[in-house]
Formats: structure tokens, C-alpha cells, sequence
């Protein structure tokens, strides 16, 4: 007989362990699955050089432990990963939640049993759960993606990729470095392989907009500080668009005066990495106002590169600032002043094929190389969803049901899928807001939702397709307000072959989101279906 269980978590990042912590504290027996050998999710995988959040320490937190906040120190603005899992590690042993996980075990199937709601959860040891309900915090970047290029099996030397980077490290002194990829993992790595390899050459397919992050140690004061203003700082984040304190401009781009604009750029430039898409109100819907923000950003960044040709390359032309996730960097743009870094685009010499030793373009030439590093990203957002055989009403499976991309109601539920939850995924603010909060807010959700089932005797909880329909044209259309659509990006899933374009998460602000799912639970759970 399969194992019970009120419920089954699947992942224990952020999401996962706040989840269990939640679901235990409703007095609900948890079994939780976490495929990596301990918690992070994440930042258990992700240890490439230079991994570093792109959300200030002290907002990139958990806001549910107000001790916890006045008790650890962060080091630096911008964390490290090694100092995220250290904090993941203490809140685990604080709270006392390794118990609650299996960890080194994938769930590989969850099938519903209609008759009595129950969902059969099985993984790869073997492993049979029989769960109320299950709750998925896979996680949005956590599936790696290496392309498909020709003879990537025959390189001789070592090929690493960054969101499954060696635990012990690398060491890359004195080789031949190439990394393909200038994406996040790509932009925040390239400066220290090259500070240790001996020559360093990056593939570059598009460019994209990077912004120093201004990272600094943080002295006892601004820990002090910030810890005095927590309740406010957390306040303001849950009104705000993506979940940090920083609020944008009060007027348009162009109804502000020049120096009042100019120095509004500055300030936000001064902070670091993504906020800069949110200096001005209308940043990502106005073209107009999108180009004096490219305009500022690429005087910046020219002013940082020697050769005016190379800068051509490193500048994007392709999609407008924003509309891709900005990137947070250190020292990157001046990595490409050095004498042993080179930059190959890739839209003028493609990459024909892979060989034993290194990488051949078209037109003949050989990249000889020791190492091969693909910064080739994830399959976002749906990815780890689609690698568990999640099996609803009339044996539809999950993957079928978002065969043309996925359909939730508020990014929560799914119909066909009673009692199964997606934590910070599709159609929620999800990776355009501080995914901690993101991932918290959910489960608060998901927890009142819960306990006014079980107060009212309700087997379990269902989105109407009406209500699923609505939401997607309503993410749709809000998507389709913005430039967003605009760029090529893993938003719409344009970095995997093969997969529907459409625009995932909820365009229209973390706070704004809150508002709506607060108003669905005060209606009595308007567009679900709340099941005998």
C-alpha cells in the first residue's frame, strides 16, 4: 500500500521548504522530494564562478521569520551563492525541515485518482505516496538547457554547463576556455574564467544589457540600518512591482525635465542589475521612452569598452531594454579590454560543429579549446513541470493540456488538476518579481485556501476552465500592452526549440497581483470549484 500523506511537495528551494513549514504548521503531514543531494534548489545547483543574486541581500530573504531577520548578517548587497545556501541551511536547521524531505529522489509521475481525489506520487527510487494534495516548487530556472549542436559528444576535453557546475569546483588555470553563452550565468561567470584562464573566447549568439551591479560590503551600520526598517521595506516591496522597495519615477519618461531625468537614471544605475527596467513608469510599454533609457544605458557601457568594433557586438540591436531580464555584472564589458579574451559572434560565423579539439565556425576556422562552457540557460518555466508525468481527469496529462503553452487561473490552478498546485510559476509574477516573496505569497494563499476547505468540509479545490480561459487572455493581454513580446526571450520560451511562444509570467506587477488573488479568496474563491 502506498505511503499517505496530506500533502506532497515536490522541490525544496525557497518555495519547498516555506511550503513545508506552512502545510506542517496546519497540522498537515508532509512528504517532501527534492532531487539534489540536500536544500536550494537553485543555488544548490547553480555554483559557477561569479553566481550572485540579482536582488539586494536584504530583500532576497524570508520575510516570514521577523527573528531570523534581525539575526543574520549578510555580507555583501548582493549575495553570493555560496552565502545564499549557507542562509538556506540555517533556516533549515532553525526550523527543522530536512525532516519533511527525501532528498536525491525525483518524483517522476503523480496520477489522480478522480473517484476518491487522491493523487499516487511515485519517483525514481521506487518510492509510492498517496497524497490529498500535491504542491510543485520545481522551480523556474532549474531544468538546464544545452543545445543541440553537432558533435558536441566528440570534444576531448571537459565540458561543463553552469546550472550543473561541479560542487568541488574547477580550476581553469592556464587553459583554453570557451564559453558559449552570454546570458546571466554567462555574464556573471566570463570575468573570473578569464582572470584564470589562459586565453578565454566567448560565443556570442545575442547580446544582452548588462549593468554593474555596485556590489559592496555591507559595514555593521547599513546592517543596523536595514534591519531597523525591515517592516517598512517589506511593505513597501508587497506594493510594489517587483518586490523590492524601490518604487519608479512619478512621471513619464518624457514629461520629466531632462536633468530630473537624467538623474534618475544615474541613481538607479548607481543600484545596480534589473531595477534600472523599472526607473520610469512606462519603460517597457513607451518605445519612445524605452530608447532615452537604451540611449543612457549604451553611453555607460561604450564608455567601458576600448575598441568602438567590439562594443558594436557587446551593444544589443535586437530587442528593446528591459524585455529581456537585465543583467547584474562585475566588471564584465572591461573583461573584453584584455588581451587573451576574445568575442566571437556567432550571427556572422556560426557555430558549424563541435570536433575532439574545440569548436569549428562556419568558414573553416578551429577554436582550439581545453574546456567547453555552456552558459546555455534553462528550459524556463514549464520545463521541470514537463519532465513529471502529471496525469489529471480522463488521463490527460499536464503536458498535453499545455501543449500550446501553459494555462493556469492566477498561476495557482489548473483545470483537470484538482488539489495540485504550481508555487511562482506561469501566470504568476513568478521571475519578474523577488521569487521569495513570490513563493511565499502563493503558499500564504494556498494555506487560507486549504484550512477554508477543511472548515467547510470540502474534499478539495479545482479552477473552472472559464476562469482559466480568463486568465490567460488577461496575461495575454497585458503582455501584449508592454514591449515585452518584443525580444526573443525565455519569457515566451524562444530559447527552446520546438516550444509555443507565448509571453509565461503575469507582466502586471507583484503588487497589483496580490490585490487580485487577495480578492478571489475575499469572493469565496471566485473561478474555483470547491469539490465535496
Amino acid at each position: 500500500m502506498p505511503e499517505q500523506v496530506d500533502v506532497v511537495i515536490v522541490g525544496a528551494g525557497f518555495s519547498g521548504l516555506y511550503a513545508a513549514y506552512r502545510m506542517r504548521a496546519l497540522g498537515l503531514t508532509v512528504a517532501g522530494f527534492e532531487r539534489g543531494e540536500g536544500p536550494g534548489g537553485v543555488w544548490y545547483w547553480n555554483r559557477y564562478p561569479g553566481a550572485r543574486c540579482d536582488v539586494e541581500s536584504v530583500d532576497y530573504s524570508y520575510s516570514f521569520d521577523q527573528e531570523l531577520e534581525q539575526e543574520w548578517d549578510w555580507s555583501e548587497k548582493y549575495a553570493t551563492q555560496p552565502e545564499i545556501l549557507r542562509y538556506v541551511e540555517h533556516v533549515v536547521e532553525r526550523h527543522d525541515l530536512l525532516r519533511h524531505f527525501t532528498f536525491g529522489t525525483s518524483v517522476v509521475s503523480a496520477e489522480l485518482d478522480e473517484e476518491r481525489l487522491r493523487w499516487t506520487v511515485r519517483t525514481d527510487d521506487g518510492r509510492v505516496v498517496a497524497a490529498r494534495y500535491v504542491l510543485t516548487c520545481v522551480g523556474c530556472l532549474s531544468t538546464a538547457h544545452t543545445p543541440q549542436i553537432e558533435g558536441v559528444a566528440d570534444f576531448a576535453g571537459a565540458s561543463y554547463h553552469t546550472g550543473q557546475w561541479p560542487h568541488e569546483g574547477v580550476d581553469l588555470t592556464g587553459l583554453r576556455v570557451g564559453v558559449i553563452g552570454t546570458g546571466s550565468s554567462g555574464i556573471q561567470s566570463i570575468p573570473l574564467i578569464a582572470e584564470d584562464a589562459a586565453h578565454l573566447t566567448v560565443f556570442q549568439r545575442s547580446a544582452n544589457y548588462s549593468i554593474p551591479a555596485g556590489n559592496k560590503p555591507l559595514s555593521d551600520e547599513e546592517r543596523a540600518a536595514q534591519k531597523a526598517g525591515y517592516a517598512e521595506r517589506r511593505a513597501l516591496s508587497r506594493r510594489s512591482g517587483g518586490g523590492s522597495p524601490h518604487m519608479a519615477h512619478p512621471l513619464n519618461t518624457l514629461e520629466a525635465a531632462a536633468e530630473e531625468r537624467r538623474a534618475a537614471f544615474e541613481e538607479r544605475w548607481r543600484l545596480g542589475g534589473v531595477l534600472y527596467s523599472k526607473t520610469f513608469p512606462d519603460q517597457v510599454t513607451s518605445k519612445a521612452a524605452n530608447d532615452v533609457a537604451r540611449a543612457f544605458w549604451e553611453e555607460k557601457v561604450r564608455a567601458e569598452i576600448d575598441d568602438p568594433a567590439v562594443a558594436d557586438l557587446l551593444v544589443p540591436t535586437d530587442h528593446p531594454i528591459g524585455t529581456k531580464r537585465i543583467v547584474t555584472d562585475d566588471g564584465y564589458y572591461a573583461t573584453y579590454n584584455r588581451d587573451d579574451v576574445r568575442l566571437v559572434n556567432l550571427k556572422a560565423t556560426p557555430i558549424e560543429r563541435i570536433e575532439a579539439s574545440g569548436v569549428r565556425l562556419a568558414g573553416g576556422e578551429l577554436v582550439e579549446l581545453d574546456v567547453l562552457v555552456y552558459a546555455t540557460g534553462f528550459d524556463a518555466m514549464t520545463g521541470s513541470l514537463d519532465r513529471i508525468g502529471i496525469t489529471g481527469r480522463e488521463g490527460r496529462t499536464l503536458k498535453e493540456a499545455w501543449a500550446a503553452g501553459p494555462r493556469t487561473y492566477l498561476g495557482l490552478g489548473v483545470d483537470g488538476f484538482p488539489n495540485l498546485f504550481n508555487i511562482a510559476g506561469p501566470g504568476s509574477p513568478s521571475v519578474l518579481a523577488n521569487m521569495i516573496l513570490c513563493g511565499e505569497q502563493h503558499v500564504d494563499w494556498i494555506a487560507d485556501l486549504l484550512t477554508h476547505l477543511s472548515e467547510r468540509g470540502h474534499a478539495g479545490v479545482e479552477a473552472r476552465t472559464p476562469a482559466v480561459d480568463g486568465w490567460v487572455e488577461e496575461c495575454r493581454r497585458r503582455a501584449d500592452g508592454t514591449l515585452m513580446p518584443a525580444a526573443n526571450s525565455w519569457y515566451l520560451g524562444a530559447n527552446i526549440p520546438g516550444k509555443p511562444r507565448v509571453f509565461m509570467p503575469f507582466v502586471g506587477g507583484f503588487g497589483a497581483y496580490g490585490d487580485i488573488i487577495e480578492k478571489v479568496a475575499a469572493d469565496g474563491y471566485e473561478g474555483f470549484e470547491l469539490l465535496s
